[in-house]
């Protein structure tokens, strides 16, 4: 016979409301006592909360929704990661969805999510969307925005990080080697966080009194191939340049691979910055000079802001920006 939350109080000889508190981990002026109490018969009787039909008494599912436009890209999965570990600690389920970094996919994701739902969304924008979704006018599930900032409605707050400074940083480094054509290898110039770089790449230009040139900006994408395929085409046009700003670690790893099969050697004869300090960058050869973005912070704050909005204790359209870090490796040296 199927155990009910009536059968749990009564075995343990507290109200249902008692049992309640402790499942949903509202429990802090409950006793350690009752409290193991309570998980020791539910564990006995192997006790499993009907979670439909507890949502349809609260207005909650204790789900959030998380989408993210590649997960290949090994900066999401650690983003994902600092997401779901601040929801386990708050007992709250993610019900994760990738995108592809395709604008029509990613609109379908975020309708089923709310369809199923959800009490928020945690929400990482395709490169490609520069705004949001008509349909979300009169939508009432918040949204926090984490990494790519855009207009969207239903948005309740926003984790970023500064990437005019970080690609600030990085250029800069660049030209305090010694390194004096620099090429950005940039993403979507749609794309907020591509915008802000290309400004921190013409400030630091600025700074050392190097001209800014416009064949020196090569726009593309932040998937896997388009690095490798770019360096190709500036080779075979025989563009002058000894150094590379790359809008994220894997076009900064496929451009290594592409000058070292070209025999250029790096950094000898060109220098490369990443952007995000994926896990391999320290692994490749060279080790990739790169500017690292706090990932799994990022995925945490952005689960912790939306758990706070949802539980009365924070505040709507929050943005918190959070800093990046020059990781200086052997993909450069001073010249």
């Amino acid at each position: 016979m199927k155990v009910t939350i009536k059968d749990i109080a009564r075995i343990a000889g507290v109200s249902t409301a008692t049992v309640s508190k402790v499942m949903n981990r509202k429990d802090e002026h409950i006793s350690q006592a009752t409290r193991e109490k309570i998980l020791k018969i539910m564990q006995e009787y192997n006790y499993i909360p009907n979670t439909a039909a507890r949502s349809l008494v609260t207005k909650k599912t204790k789900t959030i929704g998380l989408v993210i436009p590649d997960i290949r890209n090994p900066f999401f999965p650690e983003l994902a990661r600092g997401a779901e570990d601040k929801a386990h600690e708050e007992g709250y389920n993610i019900m994760f969805c990738n995108t592809d970094d395709d604008a029509e996919k990613e609109e379908k994701y975020v309708s089923m999510l709310i369809e199923k739902m959800v009490d928020g969304i945690i929400f990482t924008a395709s490169s490609k969307r520069s705004s949001g979704f008509n349909y979300l006018k009169n939508n009432r599930v918040p949204i926090i925005l984490v990494d790519r900032d855009i207009d969207l409605k239903g948005v309740k707050g926003k984790i970023t990080v500064d990437n005019c400074k970080g690609a600030y940083d990085g250029v800069k480094h660049l030209l305090q080697c010694g390194y004096k054509k620099v090429i950005f290898l940039s993403g979507p110039l749609t794309s907020h966080p591509s915008i802000e770089r290309l400004k921190g790449y013409k400030k630091a230009l600025e700074e050392f009194h190097v001209p800014y040139q416009e064949e020196y900006i090569f726009e593309g994408t932040y998937q896997r191939g388009w690095g490798y395929e770019v360096i190709k085409r500036l080779l075979e046009k025989e563009i002058d340049f000894d150094a590379l700003f790359c809008g994220n670690d894997l076009i900064a790893i496929e451009a290594i691979k592409a000058l070292k099969q070209a025999g250029i050697k790096v950094p000898q004869e060109v220098g490369i910055v990443g952007f995000d300090d994926i896990y391999i960058a320290p692994l490749i050869n060279p080790e990739l000079t790169t500017i690292r973005q706090p990932s799994y912070e990022m995925g945490y704050k952005a689960v912790d802001m939306l758990i706070k909005l949802l539980e009365k204790k924070g505040k709507s359209q929050e943005k918190v920006i959070l800093n990046t870090e020059l990781i200086i490796r052997k993909s450069t040296m001073q010249k």
